[in-house]
């Protein structure tokens, strides 16, 4: 029996998540059964449960991509030599978020899975592990803005982190239902709020 290269059985994996992040936002999350994956995918039940047994598994490693994406696009900002406003850095953040909440976005899903999270443990394992990243790289920026001098030495970079992150569902959901809601306008009111300029 030839040996399978790590290239193909990665090909394979990746064939898998796309097919189900199609079903999801045709079906949303709860909608989708493991057979709507695996038509989509093209596959046989066999070569699916091979690499991810339950969706819970699915949905585990499509987190773990996306939370990779979303904090590099948070840890840009914190490399930076000089740190940007912290609108302009949610600004941007936001629009990385954008790009994936349109009619066939990968992130549409996300409420279902927030809620889904309530009532299974897998999955709530998994979006807690995201939002404590999310919230753990805010935190930083606002360390690196204490020692610029840009934040009060009393705040807590924690609770900032934790509000922060609390952007981020508000945002998600009034651009789903509402439709618009855009970085530029959680920019301005962002400055609005803290009285930035």
């Amino acid at each position: 029996m030839p040996k399978v290269s790590p290239e193909h059985l990665e090909q394979r994996r990746q064939q898998i998540i796309e097919a189900a992040l199609r079903c999801f936002a045709a079906k949303g999350f709860a909608g989708t059964s493991m057979q709507d994956i695996f038509k989509e995918s093209g596959l046989s039940a066999g070569a699916v449960y091979r690499y991810f047994p339950a969706k819970a598994d699915l949905v585990s490693e499509i987190a773990k991509r996306k939370r990779e994406a979303v904090q590099s696009a948070l840890r840009e900002a914190l490399e930076r030599e000089e740190l940007p406003p912290l609108p302009e850095v949610l600004h941007d953040f936001l629009t990385a978020f954008l790009a994936e909440l349109g009619e066939n976005g990968k992130l549409r899903v996300l409420p279902e899975v927030w809620a889904a999270a309530l009532h299974d443990d897998a999955i709530g394992v998994i979006v807690d592990e995201v939002l404590t990243g999310v919230r753990g790289v805010w935190a930083e920026l606002a360390v690196r803005y204490q020692r610029a001098g840009r934040l009060s030495e009393g705040a807590d970079p924690a609770a900032i982190g934790a509000v922060l992150t609390c952007l981020i569902p508000g945002f998600v959901i009034q651009r789903l239902v509402l439709g618009d809601m855009d970085p530029e306008f959680v920019r301005r009111g962002l400055e609005g709020v803290l009285g930035f300029s």
